[in-house]
């Protein structure tokens, strides 16, 4: 798990069938001090993160699927809101 902060939504027409009706995030992980940590990443959300939320994800595909309750190549997603 790592903390991250919401830069936007991603929006397909064409997506994974398992994607339909999943709302998508675009999110920079953050490393020491809130720095950023590499390329954002792609992730569902069902927690209602807003751009500019700090965010909880998980790359744990396997907690994803669980979530969404069938098979997917997504990886990334929204394991919490921290308090401010």
């Amino acid at each position: 798990m790592q903390l991250g902060r919401v830069v936007g939504t991603a929006t397909s027409t064409i997506k994974h069938a398992s994607f339909q009706g999943e709302r998508l995030l675009i999110v920079q992980l953050e490393g020491v001090e809130g720095k950023p940590d590499g390329e954002p990443v792609l992730a569902f959300d069902r927690m209602g993160a807003a751009r500019g939320d700090v965010v909880l994800v998980t790359n744990d595909g396997m907690t994803l699927q669980e979530q969404l309750g069938r098979n997917t190549p997504g990886r990334w997603s929204v394991m919490g809101l921290p308090d401010r």
